[in-house]
């Protein structure tokens, strides 16, 4: 059974209010438990993986999502490759962490595939065919009606006068 020490730690006399400058006080914090992944008394609230801070509190299935390219599937497909449990990011050893970074840099993601997509759009546009049209346009891609939505990318309506009746016109 584990047992929680306590650390004490001595507060700079700024940060209290005027009332308790005068008495010596220090403020106890949980002493840092043994394992996952820590140098010395410091814990790492975020692991690197793929150039992307992903979260401690999660777990890996779901931290992997925060790299760019990697979705539900593949997310899960890496822990099966690697036959990792779906444990807490925090509670992964350094080793585990190791071999999951290698897995992940198989896969083009962040920048590479940023890049990729960028470039494949720029060829279609120099190319003119119907999607590099679209999109230079700033037109909706996949066939999507443009009659009644597609806002986001036509922008804004711009109001069109209406023409007038011929007897308005000869009053």
């Amino acid at each position: 059974m584990a047992t929680l020490s306590m650390v004490s730690v001595p507060i700079a006399t700024s940060s209290l209010p005027l009332s308790a400058r005068g008495r010596s006080s220090s403020i106890s914090f949980p002493a840092p438990k043994k394992g996952g992944i820590g140098h010395g008394g410091l814990r790492i609230e975020c692991i690197r993986i793929g150039g992307v801070e992903i979260p401690n509190h999660k777990r890996v299935e779901y931290s992997l999502q925060y790299i760019h390219g990697i979705g539900r599937s593949r997310s899960r497909q890496i822990l099966l490759d690697l036959n990792f449990d779906n444990k807490v990011t925090k509670d992964l050893s350094e080793e585990e962490v190791i071999t999951l970074r290698k897995e992940v840099t198989k896969y083009m993601i962040e920048g590479d595939l940023k890049r990729f997509n960028r470039v494949a759009i720029e060829r279609m546009k120099e190319i003119r065919c119907y999607k590099g049209i679209r999109h230079k346009l700033g037109l909706p891609v996949r066939g999507q009606r443009t009659k009644n939505n597609c806002r986001t990318l036509k922008g804004r309506r711009a109001s069109v006068a209406k023409k007038k009746s011929p007897a308005a016109q000869e009053e």
